[in-house]
């Protein structure tokens, strides 16, 4: 009876490794991504690439265990998760509120150390970033939102 169980449990393992979910695998930068609203310098679009753009962005980089259910189906749920609290492949859609928003989260997340999420650190240890990086990217969003309340001040203006 054990044996029997035992080999249904294999096979129902066996079988649901056919079910993927959908990849994340758009374009990173779009029409609508974050560098067609604010200047993002190099060295921040290497930080943001390395320990955001995986759950925040159209573009992951999945790793080889994304093909084993049901992690790759965790996975999915983190990504998805990530991008309904900021999409900076989508930054550029949404009112100048949304997106202040979204810059003072990017800069008291990162500030506070809750992002990169920890478990995300477990493999992906070229994100975990120095208290240097941090600030880089604190500073720049927090530079970033001034710049987008003022262009929304003088839209307005020009309205």
């Amino acid at each position: 009876m054990l044996k029997r169980i035992l080999i249904g449990l294999l096979v129902v393992l066996v079988l649901i490794q056919f079910i993927q979910p959908p990849k994340n695998s758009g374009r990173a930068q779009t029409a609508t991504d974050i560098t067609h609203v604010v200047p993002v310098p190099d060295t921040v679009m290497a930080l943001l690439k390395i320990a955001c753009y995986d759950c925040h962005s159209d573009s992951t980089r999945y790793p080889w265990y994304n093909h084993i259910t049901p992690v790759n189906w965790w996975l999915k749920r983190h990504i998805d998760d990530g991008k309904r609290h900021c999409n900076y492949s989508h930054f550029a859609e949404g009112s100048y509120r949304r997106k202040i928003k979204r810059l003072e989260e990017t800069a008291e997340q990162v500030d506070k150390h809750e992002m990169p999420i920890s478990s995300y650190l477990w493999i992906h240890h070229d994100a975990d970033l120095s208290d240097a990086q941090r600030k880089l990217i604190i500073e720049w969003a927090n530079s970033s939102k001034d710049l987008v309340l003022r262009d929304s001040i003088s839209k307005s203006l020009i309205q």
